[in-house]
């Protein structure tokens, strides 16, 4: 569609969102739609939760507001959630605290801060977050504060909704004399929050305390208007224009917010616990506004060993965010960043990202007491992998032995910058895990906070990193080679269910050749099954299984194919890939390839491109890597 056409539409769909009334016509609205004058706290849980929630067979909750942006974090996003915004939508005591998101660089807190954003100023052009203010009001403050506090009582008995905040000293003065106290008559508007036009949402940031004044919070005097007013109390003589003014009906960010002056922090102790605070001359003035602030662990341990700070630590509530310890969700935070910057047209080799978090997560993982388990086995349980000996209640286990874990590491956009490294020393398309491994290997010697000791720690991670990547190259030319045997597997995996099913039932086999009755091939089986460390006493467990998934197949009318068992999949493959393995080893390493051998590097080299998402360079390179691991 014609870009002239869509920004005429849009004007449209704008223009279908105002609405002006009268305080008469606004409570029509709010009889039929109490919402409308729900709390900022309630808005923004409603805004997270009409996004949609998803409970896992766990019993926890997935927050689909969040999963555009933010992975890995799905614990501390529901704690966020359920303990803060949630207990504030229900006007528990929390919401009159200062939400602070605590964290390492990179992990995720100003992202939160900006969905947030971003979230309530398309939640306000809906019709479940649409709310109304006074027009003229500089706070577009909520209608319902025209009604006397002794009439609030009768209002809440009829209505269902309870009134908190009193009329800004602006509307006081234009009630009294532009309406005669008539409030029945006092224009309404429908309100669209916007960050740029200064509506609902606000950002502080502190500068140098001797230079910035209170009045970038709580607004100032005009003292262009005092000659005509005659008085600093009068309203009119009055700029509502503070971040704390604009902000109300939404939240306003509080950047740095340890690391500002004390007069600024004093000003929220009252805000968050009385829901007002001071400007100028006048009366406390009310504000309904969420107060969001984000900072880092040794900032905020040095504020709390402050004691002068003790009022206002009282009034915090403190959200943990910390890194991501999921390999798989770390994938996407750099395939994010990878859109997001000048990387987007360069071919990233299939697992370049992955060998990348591997190393990532296993710098933030503490080390367990947890007898067995070493911190590549915990990577993986914490990805979801299946690890023999392990099981789902030892991932909680392992958590509550760690709750600080992923508060320090390596953090993503350091990957991001060291892949923008390994572009520009290569001058190539396309770059592999091995280029990105190396990238991350220099960029320690540059980075001026690791030390002698963190730098053993680090390269001992490249290292283990490393052999993963060893082990996915190798799977994956074995993937592409037995897709040139597919046949074999599915051959050798029919074989497998004809014996398991024979051993697990007492039964005998017949041989097709000679027609006499055989015991099932034991040799055979375990074959199989020790490609996938399945041990001698594990043997009977795991055929009983596969027999239990073919049986509750069969029940249901399906046929038990080649790929309904991941692990028993895994087996075949690995089987076929060690009987083929001189053949790969050949054909990958061979300068002088014959025909047959040619032809053969071209099927996998065309099955690595058409089916893995490699470019004929890193297919190349991958064959070449693989056949000096395999002659090793």
């Amino acid at each position: 569609m014609d870009i002239l056409d869509r920004l005429s539409e849009y004007r449209a769909r704008e223009e279908q969102l105002r609405w002006e009334g009268t305080f008469r016509d606004y409570l029509d609205i709010v009889r039929a739609k109490p919402h409308v004058a729900q709390s900022a706290h309630s808005r923004i849980y409603q805004m997270i939760a009409s996004a949609g929630v998803q409970t896992d067979e766990q019993g926890r909750k997935h927050y689909k507001f969040f999963e555009r942006e933010i992975f890995g974090l799905d614990s501390a996003i529901e704690r966020l959630v359920e303990e803060y915004f949630h207990s504030a939508a229900r006007r528990l005591d929390v919401r009159k605290r200062i939400l602070l998101l605590m964290g390492p660089v990179s992990g995720g807190k100003s992202t939160i801060v900006t969905m947030l954003k971003r979230g309530l100023e398309q939640f306000s052009r809906t019709e479940e977050g649409e709310l109304y203010g006074i027009k003229g009001c500089p706070m577009h403050e909520e209608p319902l504060h025209l009604i006397p506090p002794e009439l609030r009582s009768d209002f809440e008995h009829e209505f269902g909704i309870k009134i908190e905040g009193t009329l800004c000293p602006a509307c006081r003065l234009r009630v009294q004399d532009e309406y005669n106290n008539r409030v029945e008559e006092v224009p309404v508007e429908r309100v669209l929050l916007s960050e740029d036009d200064r509506v609902g949402i606000g950002t502080f940031s502190p500068s140098d305390p001797k230079s910035q004044d209170i009045a970038d919070l709580t607004g100032s005097i005009d003292f262009s208007t005092i000659s005509e007013y005659g008085s600093e109390s009068d309203p009119r003589a009055y700029r509502f224009d503070g971040e704390l003014n604009k902000a109300n009906r939404g939240l306003m960010e509080f950047q740095e917010m340890l690391k500002c002056d004390e007069k600024f922090l004093w000003h929220l102790l009252s805000l968050t616990q009385e829901g007002n605070f001071k400007a100028g001359r006048f009366a406390l003035i009310s504000a309904d506004e969420m107060i969001i602030a984000h900072t880092n662990e040794a900032e905020y341990r040095a504020f709390i060993a402050n004691k002068k700070n003790e009022a206002l630590q009282s009034r915090i509530i403190v959200m943990p965010i910390p890194y991501n310890l999921r390999i798989s969700e770390e994938v996407r935070i750099y395939e994010k960043l990878v859109r997001q910057s000048d990387l987007r047209d360069v071919h990233i080799a299939p697992h370049a990202l992955r060998t990348a978090a591997i190393f990532s997560v296993l710098t933030r993982l503490r080390d367990s007491k947890k007898q067995g388990m070493d911190l590549v086995k915990k990577m993986r349980l914490y990805d979801g992998e299946t690890v023999e000996g392990f099981k789902e209640k030892d991932i909680e286990e392992l958590r509550q032995e760690a709750p600080d874990e992923g508060m320090s590491g390596i953090d993503p956009r350091y990957v991001i910058n060291r892949i923008s490294s390994a572009l520009i020393r290569r001058d190539t398309p396309c770059i592999n895990a091995l280029d990105v491994l190396r990238a991350l290997k220099d960029g320690l010697d540059q980075h001026p906070s690791i030390t002698k000791e963190d730098r053993e720690r680090l390269l001992n991670f490249i290292a283990v990193a490393r052999k993963e990547y060893d082990d996915m190259a190798k799977k994956e030319v074995q993937k592409a080679f037995v897709y040139s045997y597919e046949e074999s597997a599915r051959t050798l995996f029919e074989n497998y269910l004809d014996n398991v099913e024979a051993y697990c039932n007492w039964q005998k086999l017949k041989d097709p050749i000679t027609g006499e009755e055989i015991d099932p091939d034991e040799k055979l089986m375990r074959s199989i099954e020790e490609q996938i460390g399945i041990s001698e006493n594990a043997k009977k467990a795991f055929r009983e299984e596969i027999l239990i998934r073919m049986s509750t197949y069969a029940r249901r009318g399906r046929k038990f194919e080649y790929h309904s068992h991941e692990r028993l999949r895994e087996a075949i493959e690995k089987k076929l890939f060690a009987d083929l393995k001189d053949v790969v080893k050949i054909t990958t390493s061979t300068k002088t390839p014959d025909v047959q051998q040619l032809k053969k590097i071209n099927e996998v080299t065309k099955q690595l491109i058409e089916e893995h998402g490699y470019c004929p360079i890193c297919a190349n390179e991958l064959l070449r890597y693989t056949g000096s691991l395999l002659n090793r």
